[in-house]
């Protein structure tokens, strides 16, 4: 549930501030008639995103007739998950202090070209944000197994996600974004770990990797999975007390370097790189 209110929240304020970031820039220029296709335009990324992830679900339960197939699906799909989300911390990393200035840019242009236009910008900022959502929740539901609680936490964090977003529009809090998202980037990248931990024994019981009986270590006597602290590390750090060769390389060799490039600080730091609170309703001159 941990690691799924972290996906919830990262990625879903990511998308609600793109859409206050839209909503607020046309109220400041005075077209308000356009925002019900800003709407139109969010609505349909959400359901495109939605069908995504259902068509993941169905494709991973009744396209494929063999253990072996489905395990290799699971797999292949993890190991896309994990390079989209590594790919988007550290763009967001370096874009977040500008991305009220790049969307108000791309809206100009939009509102220029017509109705079209409008929708197409906002299906595109939501979407891209929304696939790959659907792409790593799948995943790591997938590495929680049979539970409902990923599903518990990743609701509570989009809701948490979207009542931080309105509250940031009417001002109400200011917030460090790029704080903000170094720390859940972090977060997010431990929980990515994990689920490339999943992906090798995926691909391991799916025959495509070698090494699935040779283990490098076998607590299940000491932390039994069952627990409440099996439970606890499976769910935050993706823990598995019996974990093969492959997959604990895999995971130390990814996170160890991923995590060091993506805490380590520009080489010059200026003046003007200093990081000012950001509320979603504040004016683009203001910056």
């Amino acid at each position: 549930m941990v690691g799924n209110y972290l996906i919830g929240l990262r990625e879903g304020l990511e998308a609600a501030l793109v859409v206050s970031i839209l909503i607020a820039y046309l109220v400041k220029i005075g077209r308000r008639d356009r925002l019900a296709v800003v709407w139109a335009g969010v609505a349909i990324a959400v359901g495109v995103s939605v069908a995504f992830g259902a068509l993941l679900s169905y494709a991973s339960t009744s396209l494929l007739s063999t253990f072996e197939s489905r395990e290799t699906f699971g797999g292949v799909l993890s190991l896309i998950a994990v390079a989209f989300v590594t790919w988007m911390v550290f763009w967001m990393r370096r874009t977040a202090r500008h991305m009220r200035a790049e969307l108000s840019g791309r809206l100009d242009a939009a509102l220029a070209l017509g109705t079209v236009a409008v929708v197409l910008t906002a299906f595109f900022a939501v979407a891209r944000e929304g696939l790959e959502t659907a792409l790593f929740f799948w995943s790591a539901v997938q590495a929680a197994g049979s539970t409902a609680a990923p599903v518990s936490g990743f609701t509570l964090g989009l809701a948490t996600a979207v009542v931080l977003a309105w509250l940031l529009y009417r001002r109400s809090v200011t917030l460090n974004l790029a704080t903000f998202f170094t720390w859940t980037g972090a977060g997010l990248i431990v929980v990515a770990a994990g689920v490339l931990g999943y992906a090798v024994h995926d691909l391991q019981e799916g025959g495509l990797i070698p090494g699935l009986n040779t283990m490098a270590f076998d607590v299940s006597a000491q932390i039994p999975p069952g627990s409440w602290y099996g439970t606890l590390l499976k769910g935050v750090f993706n823990f598995s007390p019996a974990t093969t060769a492959a997959q604990a390389i895999a995971y130390l060799a990814y996170l160890v370097p991923v995590m060091v490039l993506f805490l380590r600080r520009p080489r010059v730091a200026t003046a003007t790189a200093a990081v000012q609170p950001a509320a979603v309703g504040r004016s683009p001159a203001a910056e």
